[in-house]
């Protein structure tokens, strides 16, 4: 175990870090804030699906305790000879539930994309681990199993995602009964002033193309769809406890301004950095300390414009179903994200029309049987019929 000097100047262990989806872009840049710390933090799980030369990589340079490969029969047939002796290879979804909750483990940084991560993440809330949230879909699902599990258990969510975070951190200038609405921003994607006809013939690879940030496949298409944004009105809705309707969304294509919070008095409070994931990664994994950050900043020498439009709600429908969905609650989180995910990947095979991505989720949503106070396993349940329904939306 490595230590570090307190602010007392007293030796005190480095945080042991379980970055889980390390091989996608907020594990990599997790691992680059992890280096940068000094030996505040060290990386003690890391967790890949089946990139594994890139696993085998970061494991020989952060020298974890613990790796874990989820996919199974894949990682039976890769060459692990060159794993560094002190690193235990785990195999299996299962091995994830299992590390997490580990003595060792200080803090998982849950960066799995889609439903995939909410087992972990729920294993961890479990065993009172302090978890930074990167993967939305965790609360789009099961929100208020989550936050009710964190609480009864004593453990500590933190946010992420850059709005998420900026919200987080704007919260603290007011308690929670001076506050009016959250104002989450979005950059309105690569579409944002096209047509309805032009949005009709988006291909798969201009929909890749983010003019800002650089994200995994799935994320992209959701920034490109606004469904991204459609999620985060659900998660904050969760996350920070306020009714749906005093969320709001603004398109702000600088992607400066990360979000907002209005407070009773007419006060408005932002966070303001340029759009580099590093600065939210480092703001969860040092909670609640900030320390000299590894991300850009911003340059006072130089002039900059801060723009703010309203969205086309009828341009991207997708909003419109966030709101409905977080006013709703219970089964629809679990139901959207899913049909979501699977008609991202059926747009992503060519199988849908960039335009029929939000249609089809709409469908599957009217189309199921409400729960008003789901248990997990029927999330679960409702996760695989929702992608079901999209395989037969797709067909007919």
């Amino acid at each position: 175990m490595s230590l570090t000097r307190s602010r007392s100047g007293v030796p005190e262990p480095a945080k042991q870090i379980a970055v889980l989806g390390s091989t996608g872009s907020i594990g990599v840049s997790a691992l680059e804030v992890i280096a940068q710390s000094g030996g505040r933090l060290q990386a003690s799980v890391l967790s890949a699906h089946s990139k594994f030369d890139a696993l085998l990589e970061q494991a020989q340079r952060h020298r974890p305790r613990w790796v874990v490969a989820t996919d199974a029969k894949a990682a039976k047939a890769f060459d692990w000879s060159k794993l560094p002796a002190e690193c235990e290879l785990l195999a299996g979804p299962s091995a994830l539930v299992d590390v997490v909750g580990r003595d060792e483990v200080d803090l998982v940084l849950a960066a799995i994309v889609g439903s995939a991560g909410l087992e972990s993440t729920w294993a961890a809330l479990e065993h009172k681990k302090t978890v930074a949230l990167a993967n939305k879909e965790t609360l789009v699902m099961a929100g208020p199993l989550v936050t009710q599990l964190a609480q009864q258990r004593g453990a500590l969510l933190l946010p992420v995602d850059s709005e998420h975070s900026a919200i987080f951190q704007a919260l603290k200038s007011g308690t929670p009964a001076e506050v009016e609405r959250l104002v989450l921003t979005a950059s309105g994607g690569p579409f944002r002033d096209m047509s309805a006809d032009q949005l009709k013939r988006v291909t798969v690879a201009e929909a890749l193309e983010h003019p800002i940030w650089d994200m995994g496949p799935k994320i992209t298409i959701d920034s490109a769809t606004m469904m991204n944004k459609a999620l985060e009105i659900i998660e904050a809705r969760w996350l920070f406890g306020i009714d749906a309707d005093r969320i709001d969304v603004m398109i702000h294509p600088q992607s400066v301004v990360h979000s907002l919070v209005e407070f009773v008095d007419g006060s408005i409070i932002a966070q303001l950095s340029p759009p580099d994931m590093r600065l939210p990664i480092q703001y969860a994994l040092e909670y609640p300390h900030r320390r000299p950050g590894v991300g850009q900043r911003l340059d006072w020498q130089k002039s900059f414009l801060l723009e703010f439009h309203p969205p086309d709600t009828g341009q991207f429908p997708a909003l419109r179903l966030g709101h409905e969905v977080a006013r709703a609650g219970g089964s629809a989180g679990a139901v959207l994200n899913a049909a979501n995910e699977a008609a991202v990947g059926a747009f992503l095979e060519g199988e849908l029309h960039f335009t029929e991505i939000v249609p089809a989720c709409r469908s599957i949503l009217q189309s199921h049987c409400f729960e008003a106070n789901p248990s997990l396993g029927q999330l679960v349940k409702l996760d695989r019929w929702a992608r079901e329904e999209v395989s037969r939306w797709v067909c007919a």
